[in-house]
This record gives C-alpha cells, sequence and structure tokens, in this order.
C-alpha cells in the first residue's frame, strides 16, 4: 500500500505540467495566429502575446512545491505512509488535478484575450491579465489548502 502515498508525491507535479502544457498550447496557438496576422499587415508583433502563452507554467512550480514540501518528508516515515497512502495519493490527486485545471484553463482565457487584443489594438490586456488571475487563484488554493488536508 505505500505504494499508493509514494504515487501521491509523483500526481501534483506530473498534473501540474500536463495542465501547464495544454493552457501554454491554447494560448500559444492563438498567439501564433494573431502574429501572422500582424506579420502578414506589416505590423509589429505584440510581444503581450508572450506573457499570456507563459502565465500557465506556474502551476508547474506549485505542483512541485506540493510535492516536495507537503509529501516528501512524509515519505521517510514508513509507518506513517502506511497508515496514510490513501490519505497521501487523494492529496496528490486533488492538488494536481486542481493544478491541471487551474493552468489548463488558464491558457484557454490567455488564448481568448490574444485573440480579442489581436481584433482591437490591444486594449483587453488588463482585463485578460485579471482573468488569467482568477484562473491562478485556484492553483494557488489547491496548493495552499493541500497543507491543510495531510494528515498529521
Amino acid at each position: 500500500m505505500e505504494w499508493l502515498g509514494q504515487l501521491g508525491f509523483a500526481l501534483p507535479l506530473g498534473l501540474g505540467a500536463i495542465g501547464s502544457a495544454l493552457g501554454i498550447g491554447a494560448a500559444g496557438r492563438a498567439a501564433a495566429g494573431a502574429w501572422a496576422k500582424e506579420a502578414k499587415a506589416g505590423e509589429q508583433m505584440n510581444f503581450k502575446y508572450i506573457v499570456l502563452t507563459g502565465m500557465p507554467l506556474s502551476q508547474t512550480i506549485y505542483g512541485l512545491l506540493v510535492s516536495l514540501l507537503v509529501i516528501l518528508p512524509r515519505l521517510d516515515d514508513a509507518a506513517y505512509v502506511s497508515a496514510n497512502a490513501g490519505a497521501l495519493f487523494v492529496v496528490g490527486l486533488a492538488a494536481g488535478l486542481g493544478e491541471l485545471f487551474s493552468a489548463w484553463m488558464q491558457g484557454a482565457i490567455g488564448g481568448a484575450g490574444v485573440r480579442a487584443m489581436s481584433e482591437s489594438e490591444g486594449k483587453p490586456f488588463a482585463n485578460t491579465m485579471i482573468a488569467m488571475g482568477i484562473a491562478e487563484t485556484v492553483g494557488i488554493f489547491a496548493f495552499v489548502f493541500m497543507f491543510m488536508l495531510v494528515p498529521k
């Protein structure tokens, strides 16, 4: 049963990285399309699209922190892991899924923001950043709340 607790160690980082990749992909595709439109029109390509594309990366870091700070220190105690393997697994899974969906939706918002900016001369940048920050908050909550859920 210890393997279940050890699996909980890998889930936050792995799922967070998947979410970051999905989010970066969503925003990056929109940015590439907007850059193509700008290049065709002979305009300078907008660097702000890079900011929106890179924002979902932070959830991978949050997943790593959950793995290193919440679960890893507990894996040294075999008796603790045996008694709490299910809880460690669930904490890792919950944190990982929180990071995955936070990053993915953050990227989807970023992609929509890129589209809106490309059609309105960059005006919705601040509002897009705020909306992406709200999605970021979900990832932060998943990271912070897992500290409270791990059994003592």
